[in-house]
């Protein structure tokens, strides 16, 4: 929303997007055609993926480019439907973490078929360099990206972490309540800041109840990343699941913001942080761990700082995204075969299930 549909928006085209709006407590961009689906959470992903279905047929009617960032919704693809691209995220783990053991060791091999049947159907965008040896053909990597600011970041308190984006289950949601219980007694408070799953709301509301945390729900992300400026840290803490995972995108938005990241140690999120020095890696489930590693860079406000420099440096020279903006609408347009002028306009329907 806040980057792909900013920049179609701002290079004139009409946005259809279908998304949880209603489930994440999300309050749609009134530039934006918005088609409510219910979220695909463990126990009713069936019923979700029927109403995404329909939702996707709706949706194409009058569009020029349908693009799908979710891989179950290449099982639900209208028949009639415009030029199609599958924008790869990669984090097909977080979907099928509730799956059965035996549909979780057949996932990998799944996931390969499904790529190579999309690769000969759609058009495909990469959000790593990594994901190219997946694919036998070229295409465009559109990496995660965030709009960095030239000026240099605020050092990091002492006295506050945070956590920006959506809260799940899979997200480690247990683990920042138990993180922020921790943290209480040495005077440490932790923001959430990012809507939630509905079955864990309520514990959010009693852990906030209860003083533990500060919960400010689903708030625009450029006001959100202003939140973010002088924590401690921010933290990006999803359990392991099977499959390939990107770098979470608030790890690059923490980046951005000057702030040390503390996240878990998925491949990819661990070689950017370690690469370049700009947070600390903690075991999966660990809520103890990820307490020490916040109090050690309390008490290094110098090594801390510089930790939250090298990131923002990092995030400044690759993953601006008005450096990638660009290109993205560009191969979209060309996609489409209906470049904007004056009088002419692209209908773009942006499908994203797991918001």
């Amino acid at each position: 929303m806040h980057r792909q549909i900013r920049s179609l928006l701002d290079a004139g085209h009409e946005i259809t997007y279908v998304a949880p709006f209603t489930d994440c407590n999300v309050t749609p961009d009134p530039g934006i055609r918005a088609i409510d689906v219910p979220r695909a959470t463990a126990g009713r992903r069936r019923r979700s993926l029927k109403a995404a279905r329909g939702a996707l047929k709706r949706g194409v009617e009058g569009a020029d480019l349908l693009v799908v960032h979710d891989m179950e919704l290449l099982f639900r693809l209208p028949r009639s439907r415009p030029v199609t691209v599958w924008d790869v995220r990669g984090d097909v783990g977080t979907a099928w973490g509730a799956a059965p053991g035996h549909l979780r060791r057949a996932l990998p091999a799944l996931v390969r078929r499904v790529e190579a049947r999309a690769e000969h159907r759609l058009h495909l965008i990469l959000a790593e360099d990594s994901y190219r040896e997946r694919f036998s053909g070229p295409h465009p990597v559109v990496p995660n990206a965030a709009y960095v600011p030239s000026a240099p970041p605020a050092r990091p308190g002492r006295n506050r972490v945070v956590h920006v984006g959506h809260l799940s289950e899979a997200g480690g949601v247990a683990e920042l309540v138990e993180t922020a219980r921790l943290l209480l007694p040495h005077g440490v408070r932790l923001d959430l800041i990012g809507s939630a799953d509905v079955r864990i709301r309520p514990m959010l509301r009693d852990a906030q109840r209860e003083g533990l945390l500060d919960w400010y729900g689903y708030v625009p992300n450029r006001h959100a990343l202003r939140m973010a400026e002088g924590a401690i840290a921010g933290l990006s803490l999803p359990h392991d699941a099977p499959g390939p995972r990107p770098v979470p995108a608030k790890i690059i938005d923490y980046m951005s913001r000057g702030v040390p990241v503390i996240t878990t140690p998925l491949p990819a999120a661990a070689s950017v942080v370690e690469g370049i020095g700009c947070g600390v890696v903690v075991p999966f489930r660990d809520a103890r761990a990820t307490v020490r590693a916040v109090l050690a860079l309390r008490d290094d406000p110098e090594g801390t700082a510089a930790m939250g420099a090298r990131g923002h440096a990092e995030a400044l020279a690759h993953h601006n995204w008005p450096d990638h903006a660009g290109a993205f609408v560009g191969w979209l347009e060309e996609w489409a075969g209906k470049p904007v002028t004056s009088s002419q306009e692209i209908g773009v329907l942006e499908a994203w299930h797991a918001i």
